[in-house]
């Protein structure tokens, strides 16, 4: 659709814009033109509102001959072509409502007097249509500009949706490789074991299915996988491994990428409890600051609106790096830098034997909570 013509305050603008135009050519009528400023004022107004819309037809040859792909000659001879036949036309619509008003005494006389001023109405014409030829060439470059900027958005989100999507589907394998590492062990140890955890790593991964196409789940439910990832880990541990959570319940209904704890907590259970032959613990911490808060430890540099998620575990500082470390925190990073960009932080400390990784993300609500 014509960039004007389909939207009425361009088109408001546009005619506003014929009122100096209007005046310039009343001026021309009724001075060197010869006719009175009654006769000028009776053509001029209805015939400006005709040429204002015959000039926007120059938009159908601009997107015909574009600027950057057409050459002098062919964009001079286009344009200069329909300038006058637009203005000839132009001029003979005046010459028929001037020679219709003659018939009225007021106006009698004014078809001579028309008559005498067409070639300087007929120049002005040609020149108003070249005018609009550039005004449409403008729209032309900003319309063309905006497409080109949308594409690159475009571009961007896609390439961040499937960034999103290939690191996402790390996860699962990598879990499920650790498991059945652990499921196999325990065959020769104790049967009865192995066969509940795998009904609980079936249990976990059947509440996986529904997160393919998910780019967010509530907290609430990225919980639920925690703690059913847990209970997978716990079959093999038993009570080397303790569990601390300290959930905010106000943060229960914020939004999250799906399995982004899961790694994490893997991660803790694989390279520090599994090291540790008294067992470990895991501490899953989560603080909603959305209105200020100031629960804040030490150290803790999070803003406002800013949901913080820590999850912190013992390790033997002495204990060799295990081959894959890092494969989970590096997938949580780049998830994070994917989807929230520098609105997200991702920091990992080690002290002394205590591990701790802290995510600091936006509170956004999930569809539907209150």
């Amino acid at each position: 659709m014509h960039p004007i013509l389909g939207h009425m305050r361009r088109l408001g603008m546009y005619l506003v814009a014929w009122i100096p135009l209007a005046a310039i050519l009343l001026y021309l009528l009724a001075s060197p033109g010869g006719m009175s400023l009654a006769q000028a004022l009776v053509m001029i107004l209805p015939l400006c509102l005709v040429y204002a819309f015959m000039c926007l037809s120059a938009w159908y040859s601009c997107r015909g001959v574009p600027l950057g792909n057409s050459s002098f000659q062919r964009l001079a001879l286009t344009h200069l072509l329909a300038a006058v036949v637009i203005s000839g036309v132009w001029v003979a619509i005046g010459k028929g409502l001037a020679t219709l008003l003659a018939g009225i005494d007021v106006f009698r006389g004014l078809g001579r007097n028309f008559s005498q001023a067409l070639p300087l109405l007929f120049v002005s014409g040609v020149l108003i249509y070249l005018l609009a030829v550039a005004l449409h060439y403008v729209l032309l470059s900003v319309e063309q500009s905006q497409q080109a900027e949308k594409r690159v958005i475009e571009a961007r989100v896609l390439a961040r949706d499937s960034e999103l999507k290939a690191l996402k589907a790390q996860v699962n394998p990598h879990f499920l490789f650790n498991s059945l590492n652990s499921i196999s062990a325990l065959t020769s140890i104790d049967a009865g074991r192995a066969r509940e955890m795998c009904i609980l790593l079936a249990d976990f991964l059947r509440k996986t299915l529904g997160l393919g196409e998910k780019t967010v789940i509530p907290l609430r439910e990225e919980l639920a996988l925690v703690r059913s990832f847990l209970s997978v880990e716990k079959v093999r541990f038993g009570a080397r491994l303790t569990v601390e959570e300290k959930i905010a319940a106000d943060a229960l209904e914020y939004a999250v990428p799906p399995l982004l704890l899961q790694p994490l907590v893997e991660n803790a259970v694989a390279h520090g409890i599994s090291n540790l032959t008294e067992g470990g613990w895991i501490r899953l911490e989560v603080r909603n600051r959305e209105n200020g808060g100031t629960d804040l430890s030490p150290g803790d540099s999070a803003a406002p609106g800013e949901l913080v998620i820590e999850v912190e575990n013992n390790f033997d500082p002495e204990m060799p790096r295990r081959r894959g470390t890092g494969v989970g925190l590096a997938n949580v990073r780049q998830r994070l830098a994917a989807r929230y960009g520098e609105r997200a932080r991702f920091d990992v400390r080690a002290e002394g034997e205590r591990f701790l990784v802290t995510l600091a993300l936006p509170a956004e609500k999930t569809e539907g909570a209150a």
